[in-house]
């Protein structure tokens, strides 16, 4: 997946940017060179090429208070929040019949805006949920309430999910994940530097004031948020490493229903499966059966009372934004501690955020209207070929590799299935039930409507066009099992452009590097290159090939273990390999594919820059940004993808046109040995 720097946004006008450009047109004369204008020109690129291509705008615009990071990704979600909010204000003074888009649109904005009644109602939308917890009396009520929780978004104890069969990319399957811990990841439990140990102590408080804040006294609620933590830290011993969740071999764990007695007895399984909708189960997968082992233990070692606890805290803090604002006050200021944000941002774009989350798609649709038309999608879907044949023709070359796996390899990629921009086929959510009762019921109604969505999928043919993204979404992913790449028209922004004005070195860096190609390139990372080409979970590789491209791969490794973004903290090489692999592949297909346009060919110099040093620095302006230090800490405990400076410099280190492009020498801080360079793909 190529996740942008950054989640959250704040403010810039700009353009759909919807293809690269002819060549012959040039840039408005009225606006700055778009990478120029970057540029700090007091950085050598040789020492420092994300500071010197990035650096004059980092310099000039400092992080607003209410974001954890700012950079591109800000500005291209800013923008697609107004444009989603001017859609919602529509919708919400239109009368349109119940169970279309603008009706479940705006009655869902209406109510998220409605700060009145949320404060006037105070608990009282939730407090029958909070009854069933209250009115839990043994495991199995537990596990019954937990189950119910879950369907409307309130997930606590594991993770579990619908999800294609690793193994059988045909069919749909139930799998389940560790989880249930409340911090972002297991390392925030065993962490015992200054900045881990005030989270825990902080994440006491939260929960604390959580329980205090919904019936209990404070003594009681100290004493159960201590015992939650220590309930906690029993569960993320037992939860795998974040780099040891990247061997699909590893968590897939095939096993009878019938069976999972003997790994989770505690645990009523029936009754769990009958509450949330699973029927007619034979088999499932499990990510990681030492996980229910210790949860099993856990669930006979911690007293209920201390249970209840913990789902009510995690059932109120799931839902603080649709509470009183004192709760989301409070979750913010916790939350805060991994962000750096210094401000909470405004309703509106909580709003805008939570009906995203549960309505894109359907957003989407009128989004599309009026930003992405279909010349925009033919247009990258012509780039996609473009890139794809580079690939093909990188592979053919590939000195390693051996004739079998090459073919197999070509098939791979001739299969691969591109989705550009949005979907051919949109979900029908009329049966989506959104009224003006509350902010909190639309939102659980709408979670209960995508629970037996996604449950319903069992046991039913897969449906191989369906997308996982919204079409306004600033990001991209590659799907394993159905072996395709999705871009939605979101990701192809460049905020202040049109694409008529941009040069097409800057978007076969931008868009054919850093996303296009490196999608594609997924395909062929640590993780992806283990599915075939219909999906499946098999090997395809010669022992030799395989064992050849670990040994590169472990290259990669090596290299960005060595970069310590922030004092005693580096990046995690193992965890990190396949984003790593995707950004480098990335890279030099764009170089191959830009190579072949007339503008290449031409030669000629624009803002300064010539064509291939364009390139370089349109590929670098998709991670322009710079971020708090929480939020880099944060990222390199939790995160899979490389902090955005060395999604730049990590790879440029490692591709020879570089190093022409921009003479980097030896003793330059650019510079890798020749015989040190990653060489995969």
């Amino acid at each position: 997946m190529r996740l942008p720097i950054v989640i959250t946004a704040s403010a810039l006008t700009l353009l759909l940017a919807s293809s690269c450009k002819d060549s012959g047109k040039k840039n408005d004369s009225a606006k700055p060179d778009v990478l120029a204008s970057n540029i700090d020109s007091t950085v050598s690129p040789a020492k420092d090429f994300f500071d010197y291509a990035n650096g004059g705008w980092i310099k000039q615009n400092p992080i607003p208070a209410e974001q954890s990071a700012w950079g591109i990704g800000n500005l291209v979600i800013e923008e697609n929040l107004k444009r989603l909010r001017e859609i919602s204000e529509k919708a919400a003074a239109s009368k349109a019949a119940q169970g279309t888009p603008e009706q479940q649109i705006g009655d869902f904005w209406t109510m998220a805006m409605d700060s009145t009644k949320i404060e006037a109602d105070g608990l009282k939308p939730i407090q029958p949920w909070l009854d069933k917890v209250n009115a839990i009396t043994d495991i199995k009520s537990l596990v019954n309430t937990v189950a119910e929780l879950k369907m409307i978004g309130s997930s606590t104890l594991f993770s579990d999910y619908v999800m294609q069969d690793d193994k059988n990319s045909a069919a749909m399957t139930y799998k389940l994940d560790q989880g249930g811990i409340g911090l972002p990841e297991r390392e925030y439990y065993f962490k015992n530097d200054s900045a881990t140990i005030t989270i825990r102590k902080e994440y006491l408080k939260y929960m604390a004031w959580v329980l205090a804040n919904s019936g209990d006294d404070s003594a009681t609620a100290q004493k159960s948020a201590s015992a939650i933590l220590a309930m906690e830290t029993q569960l993320a011993k037992a939860s795998r490493k974040l780099e040891d969740l990247r061997d699909p071999y590893a968590n897939y764990n095939k096993m009878a229903v019938a069976d999972l007695s003997k790994m989770n007895a505690s645990f009523d399984w029936s009754s769990f499966l009958t509450t949330t909708g699973v029927k007619g189960l034979d088999s499932l997968v499990v990510g990681q059966p030492e996980f229910f082992k210790s949860l099993d233990a856990t669930l006979k070692s911690v007293p209920l009372d201390v249970w209840k606890s913990y789902v009510r805290f995690n059932l109120i803090s799931d839902f603080s934004n649709t509470l009183p604002d004192k709760y989301g006050v409070a979750a913010f200021n916790f939350s805060k501690l991994m962000s750096g944000a210094k401000e909470r941002r405004p309703r509106w774009k909580r709003a805008m955020t939570s009906s995203e989350n549960v309505m894109g798609e359907m957003l989407g649709q009128l989004y599309v209207k009026e930003f992405f038309n279909e010349k925009a999608k033919k247009r990258y879907e012509d780039m996609v070929e473009a890139i794809r044949e580079a690939l093909k023709d990188r592979i053919g070359r590939l000195s390693w590799m051996s004739d079998s796996t090459k073919q197999k390899a070509y098939a791979k990629l001739a299969a691969m299935k591109k989705k550009v921009g949005y979907p051919d086929k949109w979900k029908d959510f009329s049966a989506m039930k959104i009224g003006r009762e509350s902010y909190f019921q639309n939102t659980t109604s709408a979670n209960l409507w995508w629970h037996h969505y996604e449950i319903n999928k069992l046991g039913k043919p897969v449906d191989r066009d369906e997308w996982d993204m919204f079409p306004q979404t600033y990001n991209a992913y590659y799907n394993p099992s159905n072996n395709e790449i999705v871009l939605p028209a979101g990701i192809f922004t460049v905020p202040g452009y049109r694409d008529e004005e941009l040069d097409d070195a800057t978007v076969y860096g931008y868009a054919g590097a850093s996303t296009i190609g490196h999608e594609i390139t997924h395909g062929f990372d640590d993780q992806g290159r283990q599915y075939d080409e219909k999906g499946n979970l098999v090997s395809w590789w010669t022992k030799t090939d395989e064992e050849e491209f670990n040994k590169r791969a472990a290259v990669m490794i090596k290299q960005f273990d060595a970069f310590e973004p922030l004092p005693g903290m580096h990046i995690n090489g193992k965890a990190t390999l396949g984003e790593n692999i995707a950004d480098l592949g990335g890279i030099l297909l764009g170089i191959e594919a830009y190579k072949k346009t007339e503008e290449y060919k031409a030669n000629k110099m624009l803002g300064g820059l010539t064509p291939m040093q364009r390139y370089f620095c349109g590929y670098a302006i998709g991670w322009l940004g710079h971020a708090r230090e929480e939020r880099l800490r944060n990222q390199l405990l939790t995160d899979v993808h490389s902090p955005a400076k060395y999604r730049v410099n990590g790879p440029f280190m490692d591709v020879d046109e570089f190093y022409t492009t921009f003479n980097v020498k030896p003793g330059d801080g650019m510079y890798i040995a020749d015989s040190l360079r990653v060489r995969i793909w």
